[in-house]
């Protein structure tokens, strides 16, 4: 199986949605439309990278990268990972992996000082992404802003 990492395109907008599907089952589908604007407005930030991973000419991974400017270590940036994801069928054939390699060039092609990601709390992602480099350095927090709560509804 020949496996190629890309920078992610337009066309490539139903296979991601396919894809965050697995990720994030319980989600609800975006109207065509909506994805269409998002797809628009990430195709367009600065230093945001979607990329795919194609297995035989087809999208079956993906990683969200961001180089987020920064202030501190000298000016050097940081490059924040997010919705990683490979396809149930193709996980555990050297595609995350792949993957994560492309996002630390990314990383370093932009002067970034580390590469910066969250993970499930799911053992066999920890071990993924020690395997890829990656070592639990800090504690993460995280807050979700909740609908309704935006709208001054307590939930």
């Amino acid at each position: 199986m020949k496996i190629t990492v890309r920078s992610a395109v337009e066309s490539d907008l139903p296979s991601l949605l396919t894809l965050y599907s697995e990720l994030n089952p319980d989600d609800a589908p975006l109207s065509q439309e909506s994805a269409d604007a998002i797809w628009a407005s990430i195709s367009s930030q600065r230093g945001r990278t979607v990329l795919v991973a194609e297995a035989d000419g087809v999208v079956v991974g993906t990683a969200d990268c961001v180089v987020l400017p920064n202030l501190t270590r000298g000016g050097r940036s940081i490059l924040f990972v997010e919705n990683v994801v490979v396809t149930d069928s193709c996980q555990r054939q050297g595609i995350g992996k792949q993957l994560m390699e492309a996002a630390m060039r990314l990383g370093e092609s932009a002067d970034c000082y580390k590469v910066q990601l969250l993970a499930a709390d799911d053992e066999y992602v920890h071990v993924f992404y020690e395997s890829c480099g990656f070592k639990p350095l800090a504690q993460g927090f995280r807050r979700y802003i909740d609908q309704d709560q935006r709208s001054g509804v307590l939930v």
